[in-house]
C-alpha cells in the first residue's frame, strides 16, 4: 500500500483539495485499494471543516469529498505515510523542522514540468487558479508513482 499525505498549512484548503482530487483519480483507475490517502497541516486550523472555496471548486468539477476535520502535522506522523506532499516552501521547511530529515517530502508541483509553489487560495482568494495547479499536480504524481511502481 502506497501511503500519502498532503500537507499545506492550514489543512482546509490546498492540502484537502489535493486529497480528494487524488482519491478521485485513484477510484476512477480502479486503484482504491493501493492507497492510503489523507491530509495535514503544518499550523492545522484543527478542528475545521474544508473551506467553502475548496468545497465550491470540488463541487464544480465533481469530486467527491467527505467530512473533513483540520489536523495537525506530527512528528509521529512520520512512520504512518511513504510521500508528505507540501503545497509551498514553507510547507517543504516546516515538515523538515517536524521530522528532521528531508526524505519522504516533495513539493507537488515538482512532478510536473513546471516546479513551482501553489498559491495558498486563503490569502489569494482565487480558489480556480490553486484547483488548476493542484489538479496538474495529483496527476503527475499518479503518473510518477504508476510508473515507479512498473
Amino acid at each position: 500500500m502506497i501511503r500519502i499525505c498532503f500537507v499545506c498549512l492550514g489543512n482546509i484548503c490546498r492540502s484537502t483539495m489535493a486529497e480528494f482530487i487524488f482519491k478521485d483519480l485513484v477510484r476512477k483507475e480502479g486503484l482504491e485499494k493501493d492507497f492510503l490517502i489523507e491530509s495535514r497541516g503544518v499550523i492545522a486550523d484543527v478542528g475545521s471543516d474544508i473551506h467553502p472555496g475548496t468545497k465550491k471548486m470540488l463541487d464544480k468539477h465533481n469530486i467527491p469529498y467527505s467530512k473533513h476535520i483540520a489536523t495537525q502535522l506530527e512528528k509521529n506522523d512520520y512512520e504512518k505515510y511513504d510521500y508528505f506532499i507540501g503545497m509551498d516552501n514553507y510547507n517543504i521547511i516546516s515538515m523538515k523542522k517536524i521530522f528532521g530529515t528531508d526524505k519522504k517530502i516533495y513539493k507537488l508541483l515538482d512532478f510536473t514540468n513546471k516546479s513551482k509553489e501553489i498559491d495558498d487560495p486563503w490569502y489569494t482568494h482565487n480558489f480556480t487558479i490553486t484547483y488548476d495547479d493542484v489538479d496538474k499536480g495529483c496527476r503527475a504524481l499518479l503518473k510518477h508513482i504508476k510508473c515507479k511502481d512498473k
